[in-house]
């Protein structure tokens, strides 16, 4: 038993994870169901008397899914707690944090950070999961990278279906100023503990392959084209919300006209 819970919850020595294979688009197909089904649900989810509770169960599996990250390396001492991989200084990490607290507060303010951290950062994430190359579906680490990153979706969509939440272009500029704070602390943390040390992935490429790889190892044009990227990809997350009210403004408009010709 002891050897088991070792192997389960330690990491391999060589590669146990291949991106875009099954082990890849599993997880992220049940989270698109389990997303759908909220969807599908949503007039009863909100109805239902248990919701309140419902809410409190999805930010403690949040919770949990992020704790236990650490406790992992807490418990087995092979792993052991490294301060310059393991400081708490990451999108997904903070994200699902304050995805705990917004479906517990309904609170706004946390849905627009997280809202905007998820879709625009967290999602190269899940399109080449890096951190879990050496823990494969027979690892402790792969359920639990997988129950972080998709739980927090989950959540962000949970409010938009259940309780019509919704980020606005100021919310865009909250998201916004929220990320440069974290990522000059990513920098200067990046800094002080020297070689080893990647937080938001500004020093230097990956040690296993990524959709990051294309970015330049210079810190200069690494950071430019980090900043572009991240500032489409904000925009993007903006831009349904924008035409949808956009052709919400364009029908009132014509709402307006027919009435002033009725008279």
């Amino acid at each position: 038993m002891k050897e088991f819970l070792i192997y389960f919850f330690g990491q391999g020595e060589t590669e146990e994870f291949a991106n875009f294979t099954l082990a890849h688009f599993l997880p992220i197909l049940v989270g698109i169901g389990v997303i759908l089904l909220i969807y599908r649900f949503r007039d009863s989810l909100h109805a239902c008397r248990f919701e309140s509770k419902l809410r409190y169960l999805l930010a403690f599996a949040l919770i949990f899914s992020e704790m236990s990250y650490y406790w992992r390396l807490v418990g087995i001492p092979a792993l052991g707690p490294n301060p310059i991989d393991h400081l708490p200084i990451t999108v997904c990490g903070w994200a699902v944090v304050f995805c705990s607290y917004m479906v517990i507060g309904k609170s706004q303010t946390l849905f627009d950070i997280s809202y905007f951290w998820l879709l625009a950062g967290s999602i190269f994430a899940l399109i080449t999961p890096t951190v879990i190359t050496f823990t494969g579906p027979t690892r402790f680490r792969y359920y639990q990278f997988w129950l972080e990153h998709l739980l927090g979706y989950v959540a962000i969509f949970y409010m938009i279906f259940v309780h019509k939440m919704r980020p606005t272009f100021k919310s865009l500029l909250k998201s916004y100023g929220s990320l440069i704070v974290l990522a000059v602390i990513a920098y200067f943390a990046n800094r002080m503990l020297g070689p080893g040390a990647n937080y938001l992935f500004m020093a230097k490429p990956e040690d296993t392959p990524s959709v990051l790889d294309i970015l330049p190892p210079n810190f200069a044009l690494r950071l430019l084209v980090m900043v572009a990227v991240i500032t489409a990809l904000f925009l993007l997350a903006y831009l349904p919300w924008y035409l949808k009210d956009r052709k919400a403004k364009k029908a009132e408009s014509q709402v307006d006209k027919e009435v002033s010709y009725s008279k």
